[in-house]
This record gives structure tokens, sequence and C-alpha cells, in this order.
């Protein structure tokens, strides 16, 4: 099995799920449930990629705080190797409120120790026994984001393969620092949304086809409306598996997770985005990102039930 690497940031979650309407000022809704879950895409994806059967480790920063307990303790239970991820007492751990309704999330962040991760962190050590690493959150982690073309130039002189899963850009500016960072990319993991925002199109087709570059393959999320890739310049297109959703939270990670199990294993697009597809919505069946991640008998099971 391949070893995988994830570098990245460390928070937890503030599930309210259901919620009567989103907040506005001067007023109070009400939630249906709350829970608090290991978050951030990173670890959410981490703890997808370990429940899967993949040896994970992962270099982060939490804070000296009751928050970054509760997330080393989430992982390493997970099966993730922690010993990349270190404390820093000047510094809080990040936190994330999700709040959800029958339509759609929002999503509130605190960045604390998020913020405090750079590329020179990473040390060669973590790189040279890892086969593979796996980055999120590409325009939260901005520190990270300075140095990330030349970490992704390090990992791959020690013969990495890399993917990324940018997340959505807080200020919305999505800047051409991402263009060059991706030829050193293999795996590049956007959803509709963010693929809109780098490329300014609107057709999913027309956005992948702006972000070929001869290396990269670029897979974008599409929620409810199922994933896309290219083959060549045809767009091979699965829809989402059907299940009991509760919760979306994290749903993209698992997403992010079940692909590159896949793609590992050298398995063609088509069940890339099986796999992707099935660890996406099978997440879903639980609040927060984690508590029903599939394993990978649940989700060749379901991926074996609909051809």
């Amino acid at each position: 099995m391949k070893r995988i690497l994830v570098v990245g940031e460390v928070n937890v979650d503030l599930v309210f799920r259901d919620c009567s309407a989103f907040p506005q000022p001067g007023k109070e809704v009400l939630a249906e449930d709350f829970v608090l879950a290991p978050g951030s895409s990173s670890m959410i994806c981490a703890m997808g990629l370990a429940r899967l059967g993949n040896p994970v480790a992962f270099v982060g920063k939490v804070g000296g705080d009751q928050w970054g307990d509760y997330c080393l303790a989430a992982l390493r239970d997970a099966g993730v190797d922690t010993n990349g991820i270190r404390c820093d007492t000047t510094l809080r751990t990040g936190v994330t409120a999700s709040l959800s309704t029958a339509q759609d999330r929002a999503l509130v962040t605190f960045a604390g120790a998020i913020d405090a991760l750079h590329a020179e962190d990473v040390s060669d050590a973590c790189l040279q026994a890892a086969d593979h690493l796996h980055v999120s959150s590409y325009y939260l982690q901005r520190s990270l984001r300075l140095g990330c073309s030349g970490l992704f130039a390090r990992a791959r002189r020690h013969g990495l393969t890399i993917s990324l899963d940018p997340g959505f850009d807080p200020e919305e500016r999505w800047g051409d620092d991402l263009i060059d960072t991706l030829k050193r990319v293999d795996l590049f993991l956007p959803n509709d949304l963010e693929l809109r925002g780098i490329t300014g199109r609107t057709s999913v087709a027309e956005g992948l086809l702006a972000l070929a570059n001869g290396h990269t393959r670029t897979v974008v999320k599409r929620g409810r409306q199922g994933s896309a890739t290219l083959d060549g310049e045809r767009l091979i297109d699965m829809p989402a598996y059907s299940v009991a959703s509760v919760d979306s939270t994290g749903a993209g990670d698992s997403f992010d997770a079940g692909f590159i199990h896949a793609w590992l294993r050298q398995q063609p697009p088509i069940d890339c985005l099986r796999w992707g597809s099935a660890c996406g919505s099978l997440s879903t069946r639980g609040i927060g990102g984690t508590s029903c991640q599939a394993d990978s008998a649940e989700a060749l099971a379901l991926i074996e039930a609909n051809p």
C-alpha cells in the first residue's frame, strides 16, 4: 500500500444541523441537532483515507488547548500517525461552525493555528517516509500557500505523487499562483464553485479544459449532481449515489479520500470517480464529516450495487 502524508489544517467542527433558517443580524434561529466533531478538510480526508485501510501520517499544528487535544485524540483513534503534528502553546486551535438547512450549509471559521503552518515545517524525513502527498485548503492556509509550490517541488524530488484540494477562497480573489503550482500536482480536486472561481468558466467542461496542462488530472465535485473529469477532451460524468443523507459536512473531503484511494491503486478514472462518489455519499449518513465515513467494504458494496 502507498504511504500517504497529509499536510494541513487541524480544527474542530461545531455542527448545527437542520437550522430553521440561516441567522440574520438581530435574530435567532433554532437547530434540530448539534454535534462536536473532528473538522478541517485535511483531518476529514486523512481520517477517510485511514478508514479505507491506507497508512496515513499527518503534519500540522494545534494550539495548547482542549480543542487541540481533542483533534489529536480523534486522529490517533482513526489510526493516523500524528508524530508530525506540533502543539504551540502560544496559539489556539481553529474552530469551524457549520450551519445547515434543508437546502444548503454555511461555515464560519476561526483560523487559529491554521495560519501557523509553513512549508518549512514539513521535513525531508517526512517526505522520504511517504509515497503520496495530499494538501487541502490551499486558500485557507495562507502561510502554507506561500511555500506550497516549493513544497511540491521537494516532494517530487523525493518521488511522491501529489494531490491538492483548493477549498474555497474566503476573499474570492483566487489568484494566479495556483496555476503555476498545479504544474507539480497530479490530482486537483475542486468543487464546481471553486472551479468556476479559479477559471472564470461557468461550464464544468470548459473549466476542466481551462486547467488542462498535460499533467494534472482535475476532478470536479458537484454535490448531488455527481462528479466529473476529462478523458482527453471527453467529459466523464459520474452521478452521485443515493443514500439516506443526514448531514453533508465534509462530504467533498471524503470524496477526495475515496478517489485518492482508488487512484493510488491505478484504477481507471471512471472507477476512481465511483470510489469518490461512494465515500462522499456514505459520509453523509451521520452528523459531522467523520462519524459515518465508509470503510473499503462499504464503499465497494455501494459501487457494486449500482453498476
